[in-house]
């Protein structure tokens, strides 16, 4: 608990890294106009997660147009586990603050602008972080292209949170590990349990099996009429 208490430490300067680059960071609101902090305010507290919520719904449609009903349910099992995995890693964060009990930064800390009033419960680790990383790292699983994505769109919720002067960065490190950590290590039993049941979704009847297969119809091509002229033909009638 030492390395903790000395965290906690109420420095201002070069002393604390943490806390240097957290007044860094958030000078940058004290900086920026009006309306540029009310945009940060929204986007960290509910539009990356919005967003992130969209990459997953666009991930999960293109993952049941898969050839195969094996392949679509593995797929859509995979996508399926991102958000799952969002949720069970903010229940195992719960354990952690209180354990740590981090105040807020500026609890502890003067001339912070602080963008978002009322929060009042402990810092480490954002839930914020947690959920924005677990979904990234998920989806990295089932698409990579889009599982980059969204870690890139992670990376920029952790910025916006320190930016609105709600946590320390290492609030923010502390959810990336945790979101990654849950989202890959139990990967491989999340898809032993969602995969024989997509598998079974998508062997039902009724549109309840378009949620897990709705594979891409083959263009059928018309048979060419017997009463048109074929290309030799149509040299003659040219001639």
């Amino acid at each position: 608990m030492a390395g903790l208490v000395a965290l906690e430490a109420p420095a201002t300067s070069g002393s604390n890294p943490d806390v240097t680059l957290l007044y860094d960071i958030n000078g940058l609101a004290d900086d920026a106009p009006r309306w540029f902090d009310r945009t940060m305010e929204f986007v960290g507290e509910y539009g990356i997660l919005l967003a992130l919520v969209l990459v997953v719904l666009w991930c999960w449609w293109g993952a049941r147009k898969r050839g195969s009903l094996d392949d679509a349910a593995s797929s859509v099992a995979a996508v399926v586990w991102a958000p799952l995995a969002a949720g069970v890693a903010v229940l195992v964060n719960v354990p952690i603050r209180s354990f740590v009990e981090r105040p807020r930064p500026f609890m502890d800390h003067q001339g912070l602008e602080v963008l978002v009033k009322g929060k009042t419960d402990f810092s480490f680790v954002s839930d914020h972080a947690t959920l924005a990383m677990a979904i990234g790292a998920g989806l990295f699983i089932a698409h990579r292209k889009l599982g980059l994505a969204a870690i890139g769109l992670a990376v920029l919720e952790g910025f916006c949170r320190v930016f609105m002067g709600v946590h320390y960065p290492t609030d923010v490190v502390g959810g990336f590990a945790l979101g990654t950590a849950v989202a890959l290590l139990l990967s491989p039993l999340a898809s032993a349990l969602l995969t024989p049941l997509a598998r079974g979704i998508g062997r039902s009847s009724g549109w309840v099996s378009r949620l897990v297969w709705a594979p891409v119809e083959p263009a059928v091509e018309l048979p060419q009429s017997q009463d048109a002229p074929g290309p030799s033909e149509e040299r003659d009638l040219a001639a």
